[in-house]
């Protein structure tokens, strides 16, 4: 069970890059969204609270496995934070691009409360920061898709 909770931490080895294993992280989000995003929207909203609910178990394994409390290879937060900022919005690669930025704008600066959910014990606080800086960029991804609609017919 070990090998499988640290392969879904690390998004399948995403984690082990070795420059910014958070952006490969995110980047596996991207991915993931382009395979998924004709899904229907509760389809979408169960897989990101699969990869969440599976997350924190995973997470749990990999933060114990070297007994550290959010270590840097794991990356499945940063996969369900960058799948919840692209919720049910059916954007192409310009629209995905800006909501990869913002994300991980969101999760490096993690305005208030983002830090705070860091304080959650085990698996639970590794993940639940990122899902929450994906709601703010979520936000902006929506104010932006409403002001760009607004311009261009």
């Amino acid at each position: 069970m070990k090998r499988l909770g640290l392969a879904i931490a690390t998004a399948g080895g995403a984690g082990y890059f070795p420059v910014a294993p958070g952006t490969a992280g995110s980047a596996v989000g991207i991915a993931i969204y382009f395979l998924t995003w004709h899904w229907s929207k509760s389809a979408q909203l169960a897989l990101v609270v699969g990869i969440s609910a599976l997350g924190v178990w995973a997470s749990d394994v990999a933060a114990k496995h070297v007994n550290q409390e959010d270590p840097g290879y794991v990356v499945i937060d940063e996969v369900a934070g960058q799948l919840l900022t692209l919720l049910h919005l059916n954007v192409g690669w310009p629209g995905a691009a800006t909501g990869f930025v913002l994300f991980r704008v969101f999760d490096i600066m993690k305005p208030w409360p983002v830090r705070k959910f860091e304080d959650f014990p085990g698996g639970a606080g590794i993940m639940a920061d990122d899902p929450m800086a994906g709601v703010y960029a979520w936000l902006v991804m929506q104010g932006l898709l409403f002001a760009t609609s607004a311009w261009w017919p």
